[in-house]
């Protein structure tokens, strides 16, 4: 009996000190210790949709000046790291429709893009080629009250965007 407890005392000493794998944001990151300034170059387009690189590319500059200590330069001039996107597609399609008028009440947005993050030696530190995003919404039924919402709809995308990417580039996913 005395055994069982020591081996009890012993364990629930050492546990502890194991950790649970939680951190604070930002604590984890493993971008090299001299990148101290991150270069965001307006995104690049290679859809006919309208500002949508630069949705993105403000979302992801507000999510690193909030999120870390690195300071953000919104030019593609000398920094440490640079951080290049490229939004690939950009598609509305149906997804519901009204059953009295026959037209589309919502719709789904899809945007995929791809980000490169290399640092001021040529390095890629992070890489995703093929990050989508989807968000849906309504349309309006009403042409005298007509509200665009497609635009709403990508901001919406831009910050999520941002936040997954900032993310996966501090925890190197």
């Amino acid at each position: 009996m005395r055994r069982l407890f020591m081996l009890f005392l012993l364990v629930s000493m050492v546990l502890p000190l194991s950790g649970c794998g939680y951190h604070t944001a930002g604590a984890a990151t493993h971008l090299p210790a001299s990148v101290r300034t991150v270069a965001v170059p307006v995104f690049e387009n290679r859809t006919q949709s309208f500002h949508t690189e630069f949705a993105f590319t403000q979302a992801v500059i507000r999510e690193l000046n909030t999120r870390t200590k690195y300071q953000v330069l919104n030019t593609d001039g000398p920094a440490d790291a640079t951080l290049k996107g490229t939004i690939l597609s950009q598609t509305a399609s149906p997804l519901t429709y009204d059953s009295t008028s026959g037209q589309t009440s919502s719709y789904l947005v899809t945007i995929t893009a791809r980000v490169v993050l290399t640092g001021s030696d040529g390095k890629v530190l992070y890489q995703n080629d093929a990050l989508a995003y989807r968000e849906q919404y309504q349309s309006t039924q009403d042409l005298s009250g007509f509200i665009q919402e497609d635009g709403p709809a990508v901001r919406r995308m831009a910050r999520d965007f941002a936040q997954t990417l900032v993310s996966n580039v501090l925890e190197s996913f």
